[in-house]
């Protein structure tokens, strides 16, 4: 199992619709949020809004199957996840659905008790 802690841009404006995403997941879409982290093997994720005087970010962090969540999400047509990928898109400009070739973000501490 891995760890991923990841920065994505918000596009200027977009923090309320980054808000709103994060509620939508999380409420009404919980259960459907839930399978797609069961599938990848998730056990924990995280998102905080950063805001910094280079604009503002999401920080997502999660433990888990790093390339089975990214694969899940860039290549399953299931309603939930189609909402998901255009709501990253709408939110951060990112799009899931195009291969990212650069390795994931370098861990250099990873404390447990």
């Amino acid at each position: 199992m891995g760890v991923f802690n990841g920065l994505f841009p918000v596009l200027e404006g977009k923090e309320d619709a980054a808000r709103s995403f994060a509620e939508e997941a999380g409420g009404q879409r919980r259960d459907e949020l839930g399978a797609h982290l069961r599938r990848s093997n998730v056990t924990r994720e995280t998102w905080s809004l950063l805001k910094t005087p280079m604009g503002s970010f999401i920080n997502v962090w999660f433990e888990g199957d790093i390339e089975d969540a990214f694969s899940d999400l860039a290549t399953n047509d299931e309603d939930y996840t189609v909402w998901f990928r255009n709501s990253v898109l709408e939110v951060t400009g990112v799009d899931l659905s195009q291969p990212n070739d650069s390795a994931p973000p370098e861990v250099i501490l990873d404390w447990k008790a």
